[in-house]
């Protein structure tokens, strides 16, 4: 009979991916797999408790730099770590740097828990994207090394043909719908060793007709009027959407947060 694993306390590390964006609330805050995951595991284990350092737009950098200690020095059970992927994406990246950091992080947070979690993000298809493709898979490689060598979980979201679906990301192109976290969560969730509550997550979703040409246009229009072009100003700039802004669960406190 499989045990159930007992985990106290999650600290989440990253960029928006693990911030939760487009995973919005009534409220307008942003959910997100992480706290989807933080709600699950703390419904079984009274004072659960569960921190999210995770800043959109931060590069793997910024995160060694501002997160990494407070996450080390928590003492939690799990940390999930996900950075990098935003370096990746930049037009000018300095892979061998950003693989150093990536494992100076790595070497530092999986000493500091029970369980470090790492994942291979999702990437969905598109133009945009393959041109950054190589360099993706390039950063995964270091993951998949990383884990070998210091113990941590791999969470494949970036094989699973389900998180592939342009239907499971939002209308920037760039972050999950909540569905898509819903799935990130059960993922995970099913990586620290918890039975499945959706064996299929990484399923395909039922085939629909596509949207016509028009259709099709007319979101290509808004997003890159809404989305594409403001990334570009502030690639330019050198802003970052994440420009101070705190991380939204600083202290690793109790969790009674939303999951709905």
């Amino acid at each position: 009979m499989q045990t159930k694993p007992t985990y106290t306390s999650l600290v989440a590390v990253g960029d928006s991916f693990t911030e939760g964006m487009s995973d919005v609330l009534p409220d307008g805050s942003y959910r997100g797999w992480a706290d989807l995951l933080a709600a699950r595991m703390a419904a079984g284990t009274p004072g659960f408790r569960y921190a999210n350092l995770a800043v959109r737009g931060k590069l793997i950098g910024q995160i060694v730099e501002e997160q990494v200690p407070l996450a080390a020095a928590m003492g939690a059970d799990v940390i999930t770590l996900v950075g990098g992927l935003n370096d990746t994406l930049r037009p000018k990246c300095d892979m061998p740097r950003v693989k150093a950091l990536l494992t100076e992080a790595v070497e530092r947070l999986a000493p500091a828990c029970k369980q470090l979690v790492l994942m291979r993000s999702p990437g969905r298809q598109g133009p945009v994207l393959e041109r950054f493709r190589p360099r993706m898979e390039e950063l995964f490689v270091c993951v998949d090394d990383l884990a070998t060598r210091h113990g941590a979980l791999v969470v494949d979201l970036y094989g699973a043909p389900s998180l592939g679906d342009p239907r499971l990301w939002d209308v920037d192109r760039l972050h999950l719908t909540p569905e898509g976290h819903r799935r990130v969560a059960e993922a995970v969730w099913q990586a620290l060793g918890h039975p499945p509550e959706d064996p299929e997550w990484h399923t395909p979703m039922p085939l629909t007709p596509p949207p016509g040409w028009t259709a099709r246009r007319a979101a290509d229009a808004r997003f890159a009027r809404q989305y594409l072009l403001p990334w570009i100003v502030r690639r330019l700039t050198g802003r970052s959407s994440g420009d101070g802004r705190p991380a939204k669960r600083p202290e690793l406190l109790p969790y009674d947060g939303p999951v709905a």
